[in-house]
């Protein structure tokens, strides 16, 4: 997703510890962790989601086609004189 290496992580540790205090520092990250993770797990379920709905889509678009190979097969056997 992002492209942080070990110096980023190091630099954004070293700021948050100067800002938020070496106190509340563990509560924060452990908070961050968490909405980090939720955040993760939304992202998750709302592609697969997606990928559901453009499967259904798919799924009707080919129903469809096959409705309207069905009825222009069966045109052309009433068209011959077959009967059903």
């Amino acid at each position: 997703m992002f492209d942080i290496g070990f110096w980023e992580l190091g630099l954004i540790g070293l700021v948050s510890l100067l800002v938020i205090g070496p106190e509340k520092l563990p509560k924060v990250a452990r908070i961050a962790g968490f909405w980090v993770g939720k955040t993760r797990h939304m992202v998750t379920s709302v592609k697969e989601e997606i990928k559901e709905e453009l499967k259904e889509e798919e799924l009707r678009q080919l129903l469809k086609e096959q409705h309207s190979t069905n009825a222009k097969m069966r045109s052309r056997l009433y068209t011959m004189g077959a009967t059903f």
